[in-house]
């Protein structure tokens, strides 16, 4: 028995936030105190460091939930199986429900029921939960997943990631341009077929220092309502602890599968920050000695923006799919998932496709 992601799917919203509309914005510094250089000037590094030329925004009238059965329903078609075989739907998101214009989360019922409640799936004996484990959330979700199948208690599960940051982002914090809508979804089911599938995994929590690296905070206009909190970040160590942890973590989880490092074909990474992400790719294969194989990454985040649980099955899903410029997944590749975020939390898969 072989434990495979069967089916895939995604939903991008269509709302494109470019660049550009941010020059009129009002940002400043944590102390509420002005920055000195013009916007554009901000924007233009900020370009340079995360390369995000524009991000995507849900739609006023939807939620995370609705964006998660969107892409839910998707991949159940494509694996075509019954939902009602369903035995588990694990939903990952950082912030439940968040309606525009709101300042509260709504997170009752999961957003996972709701996923079950829009699908219209009968079956009580179809589990659905939550799980809040930051960025990586999709990814142990998927590992979750695998566990429930090894341990005979599933065969199939709805592993989705879904989120809407840009309703939980402080508009005069400039790592708002950070941030993106969006959901992906899979299909993990044992299969009777020998070859792909989960090969290996890898999880670790670091909180002794690291907890609160990404938190809810007031924000900097101080004339705002200070009970009002909004996601955000300490940059700087979050892009230290990822170089010097995820890389290792990485190479924990290939050296487990028994795969070469020269049998990796593509590495799906949470798309989180574009020079991030390539200097922990850079680290990774250093530690093999051996330099950065061309076209090895896929990345979206220039158009996307970083919609956190959602980025690692999405671009999954449209390189599967063929929609990712040149890049393409064929029948016994290796390929790897990988991410790292708030808590602090690090994992990583390797598959064959």
């Amino acid at each position: 028995m072989n434990i495979k992601i069967t089916g895939t799917g995604s939903y991008v919203p269509d709302v494109i936030e470019t660049n550009d509309n941010f020059h009129q914005h009002n940002f400043l510094n944590a102390d509420g105190t002005t920055i000195e250089s013009p916007n554009e000037v901000i924007v233009e590094k900020f370009k340079a460091i995360t390369g995000i030329a524009e991000r995507r925004y849900a739609k006023d009238h939807l939620t995370s939930s609705d964006l998660a059965f969107f892409a839910a329903e998707k991949a159940i078609e494509d694996a075509a199986i019954n939902r009602e075989d369903l035995d588990y739907i694990i939903c990952a998101h950082n912030f439940g429900d968040v309606k525009q214009g709101a300042i509260q989360s709504d997170l009752l019922p999961c957003l996972a029921s709701r996923v079950k409640h829009s699908l219209r799936i009968k079956n009580p004996k179809c589990v659905a939960y939550d799980i809040l484990f930051g960025c990586p959330g999709w990814v142990e979700g998927v590992i979750q997943a695998q566990a429930f199948i090894k341990a005979g208690m599933a065969k199939k599960c709805l592993v989705v990631g879904s989120e809407t940051l840009s309703r939980v982002v402080d508009k005069h914090d400039r790592d708002s341009m950070i941030y993106s809508d969006g959901a992906g979804a899979t299909i993990i089911e044992a299969t009777d077929d020998k070859e792909g599938g989960i090969l290996s995994h890898e999880t670790a929590s670091y909180t002794y220092d690291e907890a609160y690296y990404l938190f809810f905070g007031n924000s900097n206009n101080q004339d705002l309502c200070r009970d009002t909190r909004y996601l955000k970040m300490h940059g700087r160590k979050i892009y230290e602890f990822a170089l010097n942890e995820v890389p290792k973590a990485m190479k924990a989880c290939l050296d487990e599968s028994g795969m070469d490092i020269k049998d990796l074909k593509k590495i799906f990474i949470h798309q989180a920050n574009e020079k991030m992400d390539e200097a922990i790719i850079k680290r990774f294969y250093r530690l093999y000695k051996t330099e950065v194989p061309e076209d090895i990454m896929p990345m979206n985040i220039q158009t996307f923006g970083n919609s956190s649980v959602a980025t690692v099955p999405t671009v999954f899903d449209l390189v599967k799919r063929n929609k990712l410029g040149s890049h393409e997944l064929n029948k016994g590749d290796i390929i790897m998932f990988a991410s790292v975020g708030a808590g602090m939390h690090i994992n990583a898969i390797t598959y064959r496709y």
